[in-house]
């Protein structure tokens, strides 16, 4: 029955919170001179007005619903995975290289290039993890510190020894890869690739995963009450290390699916000006890191932010309004985890804990 609860109340959260934010961006929209019903109109026909905008929000969904994933496993284990961009950026950098300079067909290469991205990935990830269980070297700082170094080293990669010089040689970025390396589309003419379904996949698997074995158990466990978790012979340095390295393994899938399917090569700052990663943790938060309710509020915000162009091309209303809404999530985030942190030291207090 608990569990039954947690579920239902991980998927009415994103919804709440995203109708808070339409309130507030009615509003914004009411100061800049606009219509509501007009704007709000031309965002749901950005998004979903017809099978195209739809196909183009799944598309966006795809990486953000990847690293969402990631993030829920490691904050269920009660490690802050702050450090998915640059576990994206390094998964997507071994890809694309990966399929660009190893030898075989097209099948060879796209397995190689998945296997590549996710080692990757989850080895920086894992890093963060063993230097907090080895030295003690807090998580959260690390893994966002640990952000710029990955985006810059890749950044570096593609503007010099693997820049693509075979075209005017602008923008730092590979070549671009074979045809048979890319994901195939789901519809003809359409952006939504295969790695949509590896995501939805994904999120099932992670979600039995975590409910229904015994590593999935001893997650939740060490997550929600360390103390007993040790006392009940669960090590927490090696599960640290293994959830950071199955977290950041999310991210390097989120990386490669964009690759392989979006952009056919490394683009250097591609992934980071999209925010995929940081969207995937705001995902993360308001679905309380439930993986399904993850991938619903991945959908929500990939929805407002391809319904955001739709506002901007039809409409006097700029595309902030749709950051305006996020924001208005970010908050409702912050006040969530504010309200039950002051529960936590009003009951440590009764029960004479509190400091």
């Amino acid at each position: 029955m608990d569990k039954l609860k947690s579920t239902l109340q991980s998927l009415v959260q994103p919804l709440l919170a995203v109708l808070v934010g339409l309130l507030v961006g009615a509003i914004a929209i009411l100061i800049v001179g606009g219509d509501i019903l007009e704007t709000y109109r031309e965002m749901w026909k950005g998004a979903f007005g017809s099978f195209y905008f739809l196909t183009n929000t799944l598309a966006r969904a795809t990486p953000i619903i990847l690293v969402g994933l990631g993030v829920a496993l490691a904050f269920r284990a009660g490690f802050f995975n702050m450090g998915s961009e640059g576990q994206m950026v390094l998964g997507a950098l071994s890809a694309a290289l990966t399929a660009l300079y190893i030898p075989g067909p097209g099948w060879v290469k796209i397995i190689a290039a998945f296997a590549a991205a996710v080692v990757v990935a989850g080895l920086w990830s894992a890093l963060a993890g063993w230097l907090d269980s080895k030295f003690g070297m807090n998580l959260l700082i690390t893994t966002l510190l640990l952000n710029y170094i990955a985006t810059l080293f890749a950044g570096y990669m593609v503007a010099y020894p693997f820049k693509d010089r075979s075209g005017s040689a602008a923008l730092s970025q590979t070549e671009m890869i074979d045809a048979s390396v890319m994901l195939p589309k789901l519809f003809q003419g359409m952006t939504v690739h295969v790695g949509f379904i590896i995501a939805i996949v994904a999120t099932l698997a992670l979600h039995f995963f975590i409910n229904s074995t015994t590593k999935g158990y001893e997650i939740r466990m060490l997550g929600g009450n360390p103390l007993f978790a040790s006392y009940g012979g669960v090590s927490r340095g090696k599960l640290m290390v293994m959830s950071m390295f199955i977290s950041g393994a999310f991210a390097g899938l989120a990386g490669v699916s964009e690759v392989l399917g979006t952009q056919y090569r490394f683009l250097d700052g591609s992934l980071t000006s999209a925010n995929y990663a940081w969207s995937g943790i705001m995902a993360t938060l308001l679905a309380n890191s439930n993986p399904i309710g993850t991938a619903i509020a991945s959908l929500l915000l990939a929805a407002l932010q391809t319904g955001g162009m739709g506002v901007e091309r039809n409409t006097d209303v700029p595309l902030e309004i749709s950051s305006i809404i996020q924001a208005v999530l970010i908050l409702f985030i912050s006040a969530k985890f504010t309200i039950s942190f002051i529960k936590r030291k009003k009951a440590g207090a009764k029960d004479g804990s509190a400091v």
